[in-house]
This record gives C-alpha cells, structure tokens and sequence, in this order.
C-alpha cells in the first residue's frame, strides 16, 4: 500500500511517499533521493523495500527550495534543473530534515521500532552525514558524492554503516574513493563494497549505466544487512 503522510519540522512542512509491506509490525527504511526527487526510480526503490517486508519513507529533500520535485533522469533540461537544486541545497539543515523523517518513522503506523536510512548520491551523502551527526539504527550509502569532504566526520559514526562505490565513478575519483576506504578502516561498523567496471548509479533501475547483475548484487547485500539490524525476521 502507497501513501502520502506529512512531516513537520522547524520552518515548515513536507511531504513523504510511503511504501508499506503486506506484514506490520515492521521495520522502517527513510530513502533518501538524488538530485531528481522523489521520482519514479524512488518511488520503485520504495516498493522494493517494502517488498522485502520493511516500510519505506522517501521525504522531499528539496521542499524548502520548490515542493514535489519529481525529475526524469533522460531529459537534459530536467538534469541541468537537478543539479541546480542540488548545487544550491544546504546540506546542514538537510540533516535536521531528514532526523525529523527518522522520528516521523518511528510513529507510523505499524513501525515496529528501529528505523534504518538510505540514499543514492546526494542521498547517500547525507545517509552519511545523518549517521555521523545522529543516532541512526543503521545506514547504507549507494555512491554519496562529496562523502571525501566530509570525512573528519567519520569517527562520529557508531551505527552499522554499509557503503557501496563503483570503481569507475564519474563523479566520485579514485582518489576519493581510496580516501572514503581509509577513512572508514577506523570505523568499526562500517562495511564499504566496490563494484569493478560500475559507473556512478549503477543500481538506478533508469539510469544510462544501470547493470543488473551489479545492481542485484549491491541490493541483495542491503536487503540482508538492513533486515540483521533492523530486526527484519526473513523466510529462509
């Protein structure tokens, strides 16, 4: 079942779609999107996870700029608009937005009590950032870009984080990446996979370089450690 709820926080209030499982009580997932909104690739990725048996929460991240942002990934007017958005997004506040996602979670209707956070690219970044700036239950991180910048913050995470980094990333370097590895050597929770030959969004199912082998690789190993820690009780 699909929803709409809406969440408060300081300065206002926005949306968030809602992907339920057939079975509650259950474990909650916030996904958190790429410059493109909550568009159709998100909302896909929401019914995946619930599919999996968790509820899945994705909240606008861009409300305060302009409300219901929901871009393809094909069009080059809608691109040059996403990266607009995301150029001029602060980052800091993003953080405390998606906190008050995680504590909406946790009051929905057939949560069952922890609440795990996920995101793609500026998603996975702020993933990231909210699990070295908060108590999260766990977080996983598909390709955040910029995560390089951001890496004195690494010592802050405590909760399991799980990290996947194409080797070929067009947007995020080798060097980053090397420098992401090494920077999360020294946190105990954390886990980071890299794909060989996989480009930035290799797991966007609408993405130029989506690979499905890689893709069901990277989700597998989400699901699995999403359900460890979250609590989720799979059928063998």
């Amino acid at each position: 079942m699909d929803q709409t709820i809406t969440i408060s926080t300081e300065g206002g209030e926005f949306l968030a779609y809602v992907a339920r499982p057939a079975k509650t009580p259950a474990p909650a997932v916030v996904v958190l999107h790429e410059v493109f909104g909550v568009n159709a690739d998100i909302r896909q990725t929401c019914r995946e996870l619930a599919d999996q048996g968790f509820i899945a929460i994705a909240p606008e991240l861009f409300w305060r700029q302009e409300r219901g942002v929901d871009l393809n990934t094909w069009s080059d007017e809608e691109w040059k608009k996403g990266i607009a958005l995301y150029t001029a997004y602060d980052r800091d506040t993003g953080v405390r937005d998606v906190v008050a996602t995680l504590r909406a979670a946790k009051r929905l209707e057939g949560a069952g009590g922890k609440v795990g956070v996920m995101g793609f690219c500026l998603g996975g970044l702020m993933a990231y950032l909210t699990a070295a700036r908060h108590d999260v239950d766990a977080a996983v991180a598909y390709h955040g870009g910029d995560t390089e910048r951001y890496l004195d913050e690494a010592t802050g995470i405590t909760a399991p984080l799980l990290m996947h980094l194409a080797e070929e990333d067009e947007f995020i370097s080798k060097d980053a990446q090397a420098q992401i590895k090494a920077a999360l050597t020294v946190v105990p929770s954390a886990t980071v996979y890299s794909y060989a030959g996989q480009n930035h969004a290799f797991a966007r199912h609408t993405g130029l370089h989506y690979n499905a082998e890689a893709a069901a690789l990277a989700n597998g190993r989400t699901y699995a450690f999403l359900a460890e820690h979250l609590g989720l009780h799979r059928a063998a």
